[in-house]
């Protein structure tokens, strides 16, 4: 398969190959020199929990969630099942 760089040297991975292997906008590769014209690219797997910080951060302003009243059991009821 072939495919050509842009103008801002940015190489377009062909449908098929994306398809087949199910790679999506916004994943990471790695790009290997082997030699002199050889290159290797390597999906990286995001690390577990990355982007974490930057979701909970998104997070609307303190105080946003109100506590709601507990229908659990109360503590220290002599009917519950210990």
């Amino acid at each position: 398969m072939k495919t050509t760089v842009s103008s801002k040297g940015q190489i377009v991975l062909p449908a098929e190959i994306r398809r087949e292997d199910d790679i999506k906008e916004g994943q990471v590769f790695e790009v290997e020199r082997l030699g002199r014209g050889e290159y290797r690219l390597i999906r990286r797997e995001p690390r577990v929990n990355e982007g974490l910080v930057d979701w909970l951060l998104a997070w609307p302003e303190k105080g946003f969630f109100a506590p709601i009243e507990s229908e659990s059991t109360p503590v220290g009821d002599t009917n519950c099942i210990e």
